[in-house]
């Protein structure tokens, strides 16, 4: 019998308003949470080998997925390196060079993308980050899991969105963990994603979540679920 390849453990992190809103129908930066929570999202990051974005969110935030000077040194004490390695998935390839995270050098970038990626933008990503591109019009990402897994020695990612790489992640029973920020407002609004994204579509089947933590800090909730498979 084929052995079951090993992949990564995935924890992601997310905050949302009390109706279960990531982000604003106009799909703004997320800046509706205290420091707390963003503090929160540092841990989280720390913790991992790899911090996983989609393009969408990494061009909407723009953000250059490092970490502050403290955890940074954290990690060097505990023998790692300084930050995670920083992992872009975009099925169209159509990524910026000019990004912020483009900009910072806290740890190697890896892109996982498809042919579909036009050359230029190929050419100029090539000098800043590390591509893996596949034939398919989609990503397979399973593979992709198991590829940070043999070739980079990940044994946890820290997947920061956005709701589409986590919905499809949740689909193929990718995501162990969430943690999951409740802040203290209703945005509203049909065309603003939930967690999930904007898909009228059930879940092809629905997710099961243990509740292991649940704190509050100031008007805020800070949960923790693991993930049944």
């Amino acid at each position: 019998m084929k052995a079951k390849k090993q992949r990564p453990l995935v924890v992601a992190t997310f905050a949302m308003t009390v109706d279960g809103k990531v982000t604003t129908k106009n799909l703004a930066p997320v800046d509706f949470t205290s420091r707390q929570d963003k503090l929160h999202l540092f841990r989280q990051r720390a913790l991992a080998d790899a911090v996983l974005i989609g393009h969408t969110s990494l061009k909407r935030d723009n953000v250059r997925l490092g970490l502050p000077a403290e955890l940074q040194e954290a990690r060097i004490r505990h023998g790692q390196t300084r930050c995670p390695l920083r992992v872009i998935v975009s099925n169209k390839g159509r990524i910026d060079d000019r990004l912020k995270i483009f900009q910072s050098d806290v740890s190697p970038i890896i892109i996982f993308s498809t042919n579909r990626m036009p050359r230029k933008t190929q050419k100029a990503l090539e000098k800043k980050a590390t591509l893996h591109l596949c034939k398919a019009k989609h990503l397979d990402l399973a593979t992709m899991l198991e590829r940070l897994r043999d070739q980079y020695n990940v044994r946890t990612v820290a997947c920061e969105g956005g709701p589409t790489l986590f919905r499809a992640m949740l689909e193929q029973g990718l995501v162990d963990q969430l943690n999951l920020t409740v802040a203290p407002y209703m945005f509203g609004g049909a065309r603003a994603p939930t967690l999930t994204g904007l898909s009228k579509e059930f879940l092809p089947a629905s997710v099961h979540c243990s509740l292991i933590d649940m704190r509050t800090i100031g008007d805020e909730c800070f949960l923790t679920y693991r993930i049944k498979h």
